[in-house]
């Protein structure tokens, strides 16, 4: 039985969307959209839709989308966020400038749009979990320049952040993202190298890892703090374990922690508003529910 045959089944011809990602098991956006599903009282479903690597399996994804009555769309993780976008109608502005779709929007003539919600998700679990940092209170460190750190660093240049610092183990990839985005109003991005990732520390208002380091089931993220101010927000985007060991060590020396929960959550809200014509917001209750599912 194929995938698309198993999620036809489960939305028996109600609205549906889902999460296409390979592999896609892990995923929690089940979770956290069957929370809005329920909580609104809406008859539609959510999935999980693990769709391969290759042109010709994201061709076949956009086809049964755009031919099935009922699909509303989808949302994108790894390894498709960038490799989809040739293959739809149109690219949100926004999104373009990200270069990454995580978000797919099916519209009433069977059109499919591609948007990003990561840097409305990131911004959005840092204000609410730490109210009193400031975008222009001084420099940022980004651990990572992958797709999700693509759309962090445009969110946080659109903030107002005087300098960001972008950290990666492969520098040319960092530089490549500083180009994309350095501001052209005089503002900083500068690129530290891997090995000096701990002094790049110095002075910033908020630390931010981007990589999959610290994940359960990857190597840990390896990061001397002693540089680091004791005022400066720290946040890991990863969610698997909630409690990384960066969080852990930044919560023991008296940092402000923000685990990669919030984000999820938040950047969930675009989608299901578009597929389903229902305003949502994020909810302790939800918190606890995904964290639930998570086994946390």
């Amino acid at each position: 039985m194929s995938a698309y045959t198993t999620i036809l089944g489960e939305a028996r011809g109600r609205p549906f969307a889902a999460i296409v990602g390979w592999p896609i098991a892990h995923s929690r956006s089940p979770a956290l959209h069957g929370f809005w599903l329920k909580q609104h009282g809406i008859d539609g479903h959510y999935g999980r839709l693990p769709v391969e690597p290759n042109r010709a399996a994201l061709e076949e994804l956009v086809a049964f989308l755009r031919d099935t009555p009922n699909a509303r769309g989808c949302n994108l993780t790894l390894p498709h966020k960038i490799d989809i976008m040739p293959l739809l109608d149109r690219i949100e502005p926004a999104a373009a400038r990200i270069g990454a779709v995580n978000t797919v929007i099916k519209q009433p003539d069977g059109s499919l749009e591609g948007r990003n919600s990561d840097g409305f998700g990131f911004m959005e679990a840092l204000r609410y979990n730490a109210p009193t940092w400031r975008a222009d209170a001084g420099p940022v460190a980004v651990l990572g320049a992958g797709g999700a750190a693509r759309a962090i660093v445009a969110s946080l240049v659109d903030a107002g952040v005087p300098e960001l610092r972008l950290i990666n183990r492969t520098r040319s990839t960092a530089i490549d993202l500083g180009v994309a985005f350095t501001p052209a109003d005089g503002r900083q991005i500068v690129v530290d190298h891997w090995e000096d990732r701990a002094r790049a520390l110095d002075g910033v208002t908020l630390l931010v890892n981007t990589t999959s380091l610290g994940m359960t089931g990857k190597p840990p993220l390896d990061l001397d703090l002693a540089h680091l101010p004791h005022s400066a927000a720290v946040y890991d985007i990863v969610y698997t374990p909630l409690e990384t060991g960066l969080l852990a060590a930044a919560r023991g020396r008296g940092n402000r922690c923000i685990d990669g929960l919030g984000m999820l959550l938040h950047q969930g809200r675009m989608g299901f508003e578009a597929w389903f014509g229902v305003a949502v917001d994020v909810s302790a209750e939800q918190r606890r529910a995904v964290a639930a599912d998570l086994g946390a």
